[in-house]
């Protein structure tokens, strides 16, 4: 009997990627078949929540970090110029995975335009995104809840390990669950984020936005650029909180409904919503308490709404909800990391057993492995900021790469098919190249020392691909093939005849 999940091998060329014609072999498909994700679970809805979801908790807390890097202004700028970088980033991944719906996501991209390095580099750069992420929010929900005295909890550990392992268990249970589950919680996030934006607004007052304190000898420095420009560029990684994460939707294409319509049309709203939380959360907070008093707050919100003074109801609830815009991150991102090393695994490039899937079509030990280093990171690190300043590292050097492929693949297959073309073509991811390459920069002026660790994750990294699994690819990963079809296209054009070692 069906269970209503599509049983086609999803990585056949006649399949999945459009145009090859070569059949698998019986190998090939018993490689496959157990390495299958469950098809047509989430259609636009569920594919728009989990952009929101991916960057809700941005929101409560994080970015008001930057206003003691750039002031108000610095910051406002900064946010405006990263808003930019993201939508123009989404714009040409919604082109991209219009053309490759796989759970590949950015590394499917980057093999086929960039090759196997570009490929490796970028899936490298996802996975310490999304891998140090849940394990920094995980220590942000364990302060939130040891905060409201929940439980009667006074130490974190229990929170991280309880998080780690329910969420992951409703993964496991399956895609769909798993997606309507992160849904509800986001949508509780979003309107607790406006109608904190209703009861801030009430106490806006323009005067406190650029009330911190000028720094005399910054260059360029004013009562609204109170650390001068650098204090721009400090503050963008801060600005991104608002947005990062968001281009993690195209990982999802492969459980998705007709991924070449709903994937485009997910991504544009999600970025459209983020961009309208960043504006009313921003203005809202620094306007009701002022920029220094927010500057440095563990939950800016909170202290936007009251200040020294005693709670309100507002403001519990405010207190509560950011909870649940912690838990649609962590929850989401969850998913993100799981499916970016599944498809690097699927394709070889990570040991090959960790792509296997369940009966649920849930790839558990992609699930299992990164759940089991973030606890441990988590309850051996204690350093959040930290962790989430690595993710931000990894997160720009994978932006630049996927807006490199896209810059690549117009200029070297214009002819490709796109069902969808990106709005200003390669001007606009250019655009998001050069601001992903100056956020990038960046990282260093806030924290060099998280831009070192990632720096040697990478090095670690690489190591493992030069001298091992490179030379262990598997050709029948869809991403592999799509990008094995361009490179037999090109030796046709060039009149060489075509290569049959192809690991």
């Amino acid at each position: 009997m069906s269970d209503g999940t599509d049983s086609r091998v999803p990585t056949t060329p006649a399949d999945s990627v459009p145009g090859t014609g070569r059949a698998p072999g019986a190998e090939d498909a018993d490689y496959l078949r157990r390495r299958t994700l469950r098809r047509g679970s989430a259609g636009w809805l569920l594919l728009t929540g989990l952009g929101v979801a991916y960057v809700v908790s941005g929101d409560f807390s994080g970015w008001n970090l930057g206003l003691a890097e750039g002031g108000f202004g610095g910051l406002a700028i900064a946010t405006l110029l990263m808003g930019v970088m993201y939508a123009c980033l989404v714009f040409s991944l919604a082109e991209l995975s219009a053309i490759l719906p796989t759970a590949g996501g950015g590394y499917g991209f980057a093999r086929r335009a960039l090759g196997t390095w570009g490929g490796f580099l970028t899936g490298t750069a996802i996975l310490i995104e999304y891998i140090l992420a849940p394990a920094a929010i995980s220590l942000f929900i364990g302060d939130y809840v040891e905060s409201l005295g929940l439980f009667g909890l006074t130490a974190g550990w229990p929170v991280y390990l309880a998080c780690f392992v329910i969420f992951i268990a409703i993964h496991l249970w399956g895609v769909g669950e798993a997606l309507r589950f992160s849904l509800v919680v986001t949508a509780v996030a979003v309107a607790a984020l406006l109608i904190f934006a209703v009861g801030a607004f009430t106490e806006f007052d323009a005067g406190g936005l650029d009330d911190i304190p000028v720094d005399p000898d910054a260059f360029g420095s004013g009562s609204w650029l109170p650390f001068g420009l650098l204090g721009i560029w400090s503050a963008f990684p801060f600005g991104m909180w608002f947005f990062l994460g968001v281009e993690g939707v195209p990982l999802a294409a492969e459980e998705a409904k007709d991924p070449v319509r709903s994937m485009p049309k997910a991504l544009s709203i999600s970025m459209a919503v983020l961009a309208l939380l960043a504006l009313i959360t921003f203005f809202a907070a620094t306007g009701a308490r002022g920029s220094a008093a927010v500057s440095d707050a563990g939950n800016p919100l909170v202290v936007a709404l009251q200040g020294d003074g005693d709670p309100t109801a507002l403001s519990r609830f405010v207190n509560y909800a950011g909870l649940a815009g912690l838990v649609a991150s962590f929850f989401s991102l969850i998913y993100a990391g799981s499916r970016q090393l599944f498809a690097l695994s699927r394709a070889g490039y990570l040991p090959r057993f960790l792509s296997l899937t369940s009966r649920r079509k849930a790839p558990y030990l992609g699930l299992l492995i990164p759940g089991t280093i973030g606890f441990a990171l988590a309850a051996g690190s204690g350093d959040g900021g930290r962790m989430l300043n690595v993710a931000v590292f990894g997160a720009t050097i994978s932006y630049a790469l996927m807006a490199l492929s896209h810059l690549v693949l117009r200029r070297r297959e214009p002819g490709l098919p796109r069902p969808y073309r990106t709005p200003g073509g390669t001007l606009t991811s250019g655009t998001a190249f050069a601001l992903a390459l100056s956020a990038l920069a960046a990282t260093f002026l806030v924290d060099k020392e998280a831009a070192f660790i990632a720096l040697g994750v990478y090095a670690v990294a690489l190591a493992y691909f030069t001298f091992y699994s490179r030379h262990r690819l598997v050709a029948a990963a869809p991403e592999e093939e799509f990008a094995a079809l361009a490179e037999a296209e090109a030796e046709l054009e060039r009149g060489e005849p075509r290569r049959t070692d192809h690991p």
